[in-house]
Protein backbone atom coordinates (compact mmCIF):
# COMPACT_ATOMS: atom_id res chain seq x y z
CA UNK A 1 0.00 0.00 0.00
CA UNK A 2 3.10 2.68 0.97
CA UNK A 3 4.92 1.95 -2.59
CA UNK A 4 1.26 2.11 -4.52
CA UNK A 5 0.32 5.25 -2.66
CA UNK A 6 3.82 6.69 -3.15
CA UNK A 7 4.04 6.34 -7.07
CA UNK A 8 0.98 7.78 -7.03
CA UNK A 9 2.30 11.16 -5.73
CA UNK A 10 5.66 10.44 -8.09
CA UNK A 11 3.05 10.33 -11.01
CA UNK A 12 1.37 13.24 -10.46
CA UNK A 13 3.84 15.50 -9.63
CA UNK A 14 5.53 14.84 -12.96
CA UNK A 15 2.42 15.66 -14.35
CA UNK A 16 1.65 19.11 -12.32
CA UNK A 17 4.19 20.08 -9.95
CA UNK A 18 2.50 22.42 -8.21
CA UNK A 19 0.04 20.09 -7.45
CA UNK A 20 3.19 18.83 -4.47
CA UNK A 21 1.31 18.12 -1.74
CA UNK A 22 2.32 19.69 1.82
CA UNK A 23 4.79 17.84 3.50
CA UNK A 24 2.32 17.06 6.99
CA UNK A 25 -0.37 15.82 4.83
CA UNK A 26 1.75 13.21 3.22
CA UNK A 27 3.19 12.22 6.04
CA UNK A 28 0.03 11.53 7.68
CA UNK A 29 -1.33 9.34 4.62
CA UNK A 30 1.80 7.40 4.57
CA UNK A 31 0.92 7.04 8.38
CA UNK A 32 -2.87 6.39 7.81
CA UNK A 33 -1.85 3.71 5.02
CA UNK A 34 0.54 2.04 7.41
CA UNK A 35 -2.20 1.61 9.92
CA UNK A 36 -4.95 0.48 7.98
CA UNK A 37 -5.26 -3.62 8.15
CA UNK A 38 -7.30 -5.72 4.86
CA UNK A 39 -10.36 -5.39 5.55
CA UNK A 40 -11.93 -8.87 6.74
CA UNK A 41 -14.77 -10.38 5.82
CA UNK A 42 -17.43 -10.45 8.02
CA UNK A 43 -18.14 -14.16 9.91
CA UNK A 44 -21.58 -15.48 9.30
CA UNK A 45 -23.52 -15.34 12.27
CA UNK A 46 -23.95 -18.72 14.25
CA UNK A 47 -26.79 -20.53 13.68
CA UNK A 48 -29.03 -20.85 17.44
CA UNK A 49 -29.76 -24.34 18.11
CA UNK A 50 -33.10 -25.08 19.25
CA UNK A 51 -33.35 -26.70 22.35
CA UNK A 52 -33.66 -30.39 21.95
CA UNK A 53 -37.72 -31.25 21.94
CA UNK A 54 -38.76 -34.77 23.55
CA UNK A 55 -40.50 -37.37 21.30
CA UNK A 56 -44.19 -36.87 21.96
CA UNK A 57 -44.43 -40.30 23.67
CA UNK A 58 -42.41 -38.57 26.51
CA UNK A 59 -44.13 -35.30 26.36
CA UNK A 60 -47.27 -37.30 27.11
CA UNK A 61 -46.20 -39.41 30.04
CA UNK A 62 -44.63 -36.51 31.92
CA UNK A 63 -47.97 -34.99 31.58
CA UNK A 64 -50.20 -37.61 32.16
CA UNK A 65 -48.30 -40.46 34.40
CA UNK A 66 -48.56 -37.99 37.49
CA UNK A 67 -52.11 -37.56 36.88
CA UNK A 68 -52.59 -41.51 36.93
CA UNK A 69 -50.43 -41.88 40.25
CA UNK A 70 -51.93 -39.48 41.97
CA UNK A 71 -55.73 -41.09 40.93
CA UNK A 72 -54.08 -44.36 41.85
CA UNK A 73 -52.46 -43.35 45.72
CA UNK A 74 -55.38 -41.38 46.69
CA UNK A 75 -57.97 -44.12 45.41
CA UNK A 76 -55.69 -46.82 47.69
CA UNK A 77 -55.35 -44.22 50.84
CA UNK A 78 -58.98 -43.82 51.30
CA UNK A 79 -59.93 -47.30 50.48
CA UNK A 80 -56.66 -48.55 52.62
CA UNK A 81 -59.33 -48.61 55.68
CA UNK A 82 -63.06 -48.46 55.35
CA UNK A 83 -64.26 -44.87 55.98
CA UNK A 84 -64.77 -43.11 53.14
CA UNK A 85 -68.07 -43.97 51.20
CA UNK A 86 -67.34 -45.09 48.02
CA UNK A 87 -68.88 -41.49 46.18
CA UNK A 88 -66.05 -39.71 48.01
CA UNK A 89 -63.26 -42.04 47.29
CA UNK A 90 -64.31 -41.61 43.94
CA UNK A 91 -64.53 -37.82 44.76
CA UNK A 92 -61.00 -37.89 46.32
CA UNK A 93 -59.06 -39.88 43.03
CA UNK A 94 -60.40 -37.25 40.58
CA UNK A 95 -59.63 -34.40 42.77
CA UNK A 96 -56.07 -35.79 43.61
CA UNK A 97 -56.06 -36.11 39.58
CA UNK A 98 -57.68 -32.42 38.83
CA UNK A 99 -55.18 -31.03 41.64
CA UNK A 100 -51.89 -32.91 39.88
CA UNK A 101 -52.69 -31.63 36.41
CA UNK A 102 -53.30 -27.78 37.64
CA UNK A 103 -50.31 -28.27 40.34
CA UNK A 104 -47.97 -31.63 40.89
CA UNK A 105 -47.82 -30.00 44.56
CA UNK A 106 -51.08 -29.56 45.15
CA UNK A 107 -52.15 -32.72 43.99
CA UNK A 108 -49.25 -34.62 46.06
CA UNK A 109 -50.26 -32.90 49.22
CA UNK A 110 -53.75 -33.93 48.39
CA UNK A 111 -52.92 -37.99 47.60
CA UNK A 112 -51.02 -38.29 50.57
CA UNK A 113 -53.92 -36.46 53.07
CA UNK A 114 -56.14 -39.08 51.98
CA UNK A 115 -55.38 -41.68 54.15
CA UNK A 116 -55.62 -39.37 57.61
CA UNK A 117 -59.21 -39.81 58.22
CA UNK A 118 -59.02 -43.92 57.47
CA UNK A 119 -55.98 -44.02 60.31
CA UNK A 120 -57.27 -41.33 62.55
CA UNK A 121 -60.52 -43.31 62.68
CA UNK A 122 -58.57 -46.80 63.30
CA UNK A 123 -55.85 -44.98 65.73
CA UNK A 124 -55.17 -41.68 66.43
CA UNK A 125 -51.83 -42.38 67.01
CA UNK A 126 -51.47 -43.81 63.93
CA UNK A 127 -52.68 -40.43 61.80
CA UNK A 128 -50.59 -38.91 63.39
CA UNK A 129 -47.30 -41.18 62.78
CA UNK A 130 -48.56 -41.43 59.42
CA UNK A 131 -49.57 -37.14 59.42
CA UNK A 132 -45.52 -37.04 60.25
CA UNK A 133 -44.30 -38.92 57.16
CA UNK A 134 -46.79 -37.58 54.68
CA UNK A 135 -45.06 -33.90 56.02
CA UNK A 136 -41.27 -35.57 55.35
CA UNK A 137 -42.34 -37.04 52.07
CA UNK A 138 -44.18 -33.54 50.83
CA UNK A 139 -40.79 -32.01 51.97
CA UNK A 140 -38.71 -34.46 50.03
CA UNK A 141 -40.26 -34.61 46.98
CA UNK A 142 -41.06 -30.70 46.96
CA UNK A 143 -38.80 -30.16 44.27
CA UNK A 144 -39.82 -33.06 42.17
CA UNK A 145 -43.22 -33.29 42.75
CA UNK A 146 -44.60 -34.56 39.55
CA UNK A 147 -42.68 -37.54 40.64
CA UNK A 148 -43.47 -37.78 43.88
CA UNK A 149 -45.92 -40.42 44.05
CA UNK A 150 -43.98 -42.83 42.00
CA UNK A 151 -43.73 -45.66 45.30
CA UNK A 152 -47.68 -46.63 44.52
CA UNK A 153 -46.26 -49.29 42.25
CA UNK A 154 -45.21 -50.68 44.93
CA UNK A 155 -48.72 -52.82 45.91
CA UNK A 156 -49.23 -52.65 42.24
CA UNK A 157 -46.14 -53.96 41.27
CA UNK A 158 -46.54 -56.78 44.44
CA UNK A 159 -49.68 -57.95 43.82
CA UNK A 160 -48.71 -59.66 40.30
CA UNK A 161 -45.01 -60.76 41.75
CA UNK A 162 -43.10 -58.13 39.71
CA UNK A 163 -41.29 -56.22 42.95
CA UNK A 164 -38.06 -56.61 41.56
CA UNK A 165 -39.23 -54.82 39.25
CA UNK A 166 -39.69 -51.11 41.74
CA UNK A 167 -36.22 -49.83 41.03
CA UNK A 168 -36.58 -49.89 37.34
CA UNK A 169 -40.18 -47.96 37.74
CA UNK A 170 -39.19 -45.49 40.34
CA UNK A 171 -36.27 -44.00 37.88
CA UNK A 172 -38.13 -40.71 35.92
CA UNK A 173 -37.81 -39.65 40.22
CA UNK A 174 -34.66 -36.95 39.99
CA UNK A 175 -31.76 -37.72 42.60
CA UNK A 176 -30.16 -40.80 43.77
CA UNK A 177 -31.63 -40.11 47.06
CA UNK A 178 -35.35 -39.68 46.11
CA UNK A 179 -35.11 -42.82 43.58
CA UNK A 180 -33.56 -44.59 46.80
CA UNK A 181 -36.37 -43.69 49.05
CA UNK A 182 -39.28 -44.52 46.40
CA UNK A 183 -38.36 -47.65 45.85
CA UNK A 184 -37.69 -48.38 50.08
CA UNK A 185 -41.18 -46.82 50.41
CA UNK A 186 -42.96 -49.09 47.49
CA UNK A 187 -41.65 -52.37 49.27
CA UNK A 188 -42.73 -50.93 52.99
CA UNK A 189 -46.39 -49.58 51.25
CA UNK A 190 -46.56 -53.51 49.48
CA UNK A 191 -46.11 -54.43 52.83
CA UNK A 192 -48.81 -52.45 54.62
CA UNK A 193 -51.22 -52.54 51.87
CA UNK A 194 -51.33 -56.54 51.52
CA UNK A 195 -51.25 -56.54 55.73
CA UNK A 196 -53.95 -54.47 55.64
CA UNK A 197 -56.30 -56.52 53.05
CA UNK A 198 -55.28 -59.58 54.42
CA UNK A 199 -53.13 -60.88 51.79
CA UNK A 200 -50.19 -62.92 51.94
CA UNK A 201 -46.80 -60.49 52.73
CA UNK A 202 -44.49 -60.08 49.72
CA UNK A 203 -41.29 -61.65 49.76
CA UNK A 204 -42.40 -64.10 52.86
CA UNK A 205 -45.44 -64.92 51.39
CA UNK A 206 -47.40 -65.95 54.23
CA UNK A 207 -50.06 -63.19 56.19
CA UNK A 208 -48.89 -60.34 57.85
CA UNK A 209 -49.87 -60.72 61.62
CA UNK A 210 -52.00 -57.86 63.10
CA UNK A 211 -50.30 -54.82 64.53
CA UNK A 212 -52.86 -54.50 67.71
CA UNK A 213 -52.49 -51.13 67.57
CA UNK A 214 -55.46 -49.30 70.09
CA UNK A 215 -57.45 -46.71 69.57
CA UNK A 216 -55.82 -44.63 72.75
CA UNK A 217 -52.45 -45.80 72.03
CA UNK A 218 -49.59 -42.93 72.71
CA UNK A 219 -47.54 -42.07 69.51
CA UNK A 220 -44.39 -44.08 71.07
CA UNK A 221 -46.00 -46.88 71.67
CA UNK A 222 -47.46 -47.07 68.28
CA UNK A 223 -44.28 -46.25 66.48
CA UNK A 224 -42.54 -49.08 68.56
CA UNK A 225 -45.31 -51.56 68.05
CA UNK A 226 -44.69 -50.98 63.66
CA UNK A 227 -41.13 -51.35 64.37
CA UNK A 228 -41.15 -54.75 66.13
CA UNK A 229 -43.29 -55.83 63.21
CA UNK A 230 -40.84 -54.91 60.92
CA UNK A 231 -38.40 -56.45 62.65
CA UNK A 232 -40.17 -59.69 62.58
CA UNK A 233 -40.04 -59.87 58.83
CA UNK A 234 -36.32 -59.57 57.84
CA UNK A 235 -36.73 -60.48 54.73
CA UNK A 236 -38.86 -58.04 54.04
CA UNK A 237 -36.36 -55.21 55.85
CA UNK A 238 -33.65 -57.11 53.02
CA UNK A 239 -36.16 -56.26 50.19
CA UNK A 240 -36.39 -52.67 51.09
CA UNK A 241 -32.77 -52.35 51.44
CA UNK A 242 -32.25 -54.35 47.95
CA UNK A 243 -34.55 -51.96 46.07
CA UNK A 244 -33.28 -48.84 47.34
CA UNK A 245 -29.82 -49.43 46.80
CA UNK A 246 -30.50 -51.45 43.38
CA UNK A 247 -32.63 -48.00 42.36
CA UNK A 248 -30.10 -45.46 43.76
CA UNK A 249 -26.87 -47.37 41.90
CA UNK A 250 -29.12 -48.13 38.19
CA UNK A 251 -28.13 -45.20 36.34
CA UNK A 252 -24.02 -45.16 37.99
CA UNK A 253 -24.25 -48.97 36.61
CA UNK A 254 -25.37 -47.62 32.96
CA UNK A 255 -22.99 -45.54 32.50
CA UNK A 256 -20.11 -47.67 34.47
CA UNK A 257 -20.75 -50.14 31.94
CA UNK A 258 -22.74 -51.68 29.05
CA UNK A 259 -23.68 -54.59 31.32
CA UNK A 260 -24.15 -52.70 34.13
CA UNK A 261 -28.51 -52.83 33.98
CA UNK A 262 -27.90 -56.51 33.31
CA UNK A 263 -25.89 -57.35 36.40
CA UNK A 264 -28.50 -55.21 38.69
CA UNK A 265 -31.39 -57.16 36.93
CA UNK A 266 -29.79 -60.41 37.13
CA UNK A 267 -29.69 -60.05 40.93
CA UNK A 268 -32.91 -58.75 42.02
CA UNK A 269 -34.38 -61.81 39.40
CA UNK A 270 -32.51 -64.06 40.97
CA UNK A 271 -33.94 -62.78 44.58
CA UNK A 272 -37.09 -63.52 43.52
CA UNK A 273 -36.68 -66.29 42.19
CA UNK A 274 -35.32 -67.42 46.05
CA UNK A 275 -38.06 -65.83 47.51
CA UNK A 276 -40.66 -67.46 45.81
CA UNK A 277 -41.44 -65.68 42.49
CA UNK A 278 -43.85 -67.81 39.79
CA UNK A 279 -43.07 -69.00 36.23
CA UNK A 280 -45.28 -66.46 34.72
CA UNK A 281 -43.79 -63.43 37.09
CA UNK A 282 -40.20 -64.93 36.75
CA UNK A 283 -40.39 -64.48 32.98
CA UNK A 284 -41.90 -61.18 32.86
CA UNK A 285 -39.41 -59.61 35.00
CA UNK A 286 -36.57 -61.47 32.74
CA UNK A 287 -38.21 -59.99 29.68
CA UNK A 288 -38.34 -56.45 31.56
CA UNK A 289 -35.18 -56.33 32.33
CA UNK A 290 -33.84 -57.87 29.41
CA UNK A 291 -35.34 -54.99 27.58
CA UNK A 292 -33.92 -52.16 30.09
CA UNK A 293 -30.56 -53.92 29.69
CA UNK A 294 -30.32 -53.83 25.76
CA UNK A 295 -31.81 -49.76 25.73
CA UNK A 296 -28.78 -49.54 28.63
CA UNK A 297 -26.23 -50.65 26.73
CA UNK A 298 -27.73 -48.88 23.48
CA UNK A 299 -27.22 -45.46 25.22
CA UNK A 300 -23.73 -46.59 26.84
CA UNK A 301 -22.31 -47.15 23.10
CA UNK A 302 -23.89 -44.48 22.24
CA UNK A 303 -22.49 -41.95 24.72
Amino acid sequence: MPRRLIAAVDSALEADPDARPRASALAADLRNSLRTSPAREPRAPREKRSPATDAPANALARRFAPIGLAVVAAALGATLLPFWPPALVIAIALGAGLATWLDPRIGLAVALAAPVFPLGNYAESAALLYGVFALAWLALSWRDARWGLLFVCGPLLASAGLLALVPLVVQPARGSARRAAQAGVAVLSALLVAGVAGKTVPLVNRPVESLGIGPLDPVGDTALTVWVTLVAYPVVLAGVAAAAVAAGVLPWAQRRSRYGVAVVGAVLTAAAIATGAGVTSTIVLVLAWTVAAAVAAALHRAG
